[in-house]
């Protein structure tokens, strides 16, 4: 799967967290869930749980603390996909 197309998956699992919803319609892999898209600290637990689902994949406690951008749960889904 190509990058955008990710990001394009990620935008409707990240819409109900976002605060700034101008950021979420701009997201790149440089995108902070966090300083960006005012998701909170808390949310980020829904967040991954919700990429889980989406992606049919199992995100570890490790990977889930480097979870903190748009790129990070790129490379953490393709990572996760890629070692089936």
């Amino acid at each position: 799967m190509e990058q955008q197309a990710y990001i394009e998956k990620l935008k409707p699992i990240l819409a109900p967290y976002a605060k700034d919803q101008e950021a979420l319609q701009h997201l790149t892999r440089e995108t902070s869930f966090i300083r960006d898209l005012k998701i909170n600290s808390a949310n980020l637990v829904d967040v991954v749980l919700d990429v889980e689902e989406a992606f049919d994949v199992e995100i570890d406690n490790e990977s889930m603390e480097q979870m903190l951008t748009v790129g990070a749960a790129i490379d953490i889904v393709e990572a996760k996909l890629s070692s089936r």
